[in-house]
């Protein structure tokens, strides 16, 4: 059974950085596109990065410029570089693999920004 974990959170200064990771347990082949998503208390859930497996990124316009998405050759993990961090960045943030048969979500790491 596949299974996703994120990692990489947790309390961070207003302009400071983290780098979270996601990392695959199981066999996890045909993976289209990953990504990162994050939800504030009160909020929907929102998508903040993605890259497919061609290797194109998109961000939201709140991150371009601040935040970086990558992954590794194996397409098994997937990483996003947070920098500039401010206290609306503040949210749990859940990495995602989309598969031809559906989705994979992690259970999220905690990022939050206050000083």
């Amino acid at each position: 059974q596949v299974q996703l974990m994120e990692s990489g959170g947790g309390l961070v200064q207003p302009g400071g950085s983290l780098r979270l990771s996601c990392t695959t347990s199981g066999n996890i082949s045909g993976v289209k596109a990953s990504s990162w998503y994050r939800q504030a208390p009160g909020k929907q859930r929102e998508l903040v990065a993605s890259i497919t497996g061609g290797g194109i990124t998109n961000y939201a316009d709140s991150v371009k410029g601040r935040f970086t998405i990558s992954r590794d050759k194996t397409y098994t993990s997937v990483y996003l570089q947070l920098s500039s961090l401010k206290p609306e960045d503040t949210a749990i943030y859940y990495c995602n693999m989309r598969v031809p048969w559906g989705d994979y979500w992690g259970q999220g790491t905690q990022v939050t920004v206050s000083s």
